[in-house]
């Protein structure tokens, strides 16, 4: 956690070395990122890094958290948005959770700085750095997503016995995957979301969603 000094900071130069370790995480990594680069980048002394976070560690832990908040807030509006009473924009929980996906990975080829830092934190090699970053970030993201697949099982759209938690674990890992996938095509697999073109994207998309949501789905039989 950062320190009282970093509390004290104008909110501009919070920024300022936000951005510059978001972008320095998120090109080279926890193990490889530099702090003399990030305290250039942002124009202060790499010894007043260490007045505001514990260390290399803090610093890289607490980029994820404010970079998972950031996606999360651009995110609210469908974590928020499913009406299954007016039903919106989609028929159902399926076509509604696709045009949420298809949303993210949007988000995602518009803001390379948050992608950066999500690959980042979910391909870092390091078990305890890796505990240490997306604890916090999937503990953020569950308290989003709980909320949503809870609505869809008490609208029908999700089975009455649905396992919820086994399908918030199946979201956690299919959300950095089409986020990265544009972007890291060896590690993508056969279906993958492309950069720059929205129907092969939404396609891929479904291809991955439907599967997911198969097993979790009211059947024709209960009604």
């Amino acid at each position: 956690m950062p320190t009282t000094t970093w509390t004290h900071l104008s909110p501009e130069r919070r920024e300022r070395i936000l951005v510059a370790a978001m972008d320095e995480f998120g090109t080279h990594g926890y193990s490889t990122g530099s702090l003399n680069v990030i305290a250039r980048q942002a124009g202060v002394a790499k010894g007043s890094l260490f007045q505001y976070f514990a260390g290399k560690l803090d610093l890289f832990t607490y980029v994820a958290e404010q970079t998972s908040l950031r996606i999360f807030e651009a995110m609210r509006p469908w974590l928020d948005g499913y009406r299954p009473d007016g039903r919106g924009s989609a028929p159902d929980f399926t076509a509604y959770l696709i045009e949420a996906m298809d949303a993210w990975v949007s988000y995602f080829e518009t803001h390379p700085l948050e992608r950066g830092v999500t690959a980042a934190t979910n391909m870092e090699i390091d078990p305890v750095v890796r505990q240490a970053v997306l604890e916090p970030v999937q503990h953020l993201y569950l308290a989003g997503l709980r909320p949503l697949v809870q609505e869809a099982v008490a609208a029908g759209d999700l089975s009455p016995d649905a396992d919820v938690d086994a399908l918030l674990s199946l979201l956690l890992l299919l959300l950095p995957h089409i986020a990265l996938a544009p972007f890291f095509p060896a590690v993508a697999g056969p279906v993958a979301p492309t950069r720059g073109d929205e129907v092969a994207r939404r396609n891929a998309i479904e291809r991955l969603v439907q599967p997911v949501l198969t097993g979790f789905r009211r059947s024709p039989a209960s009604g």
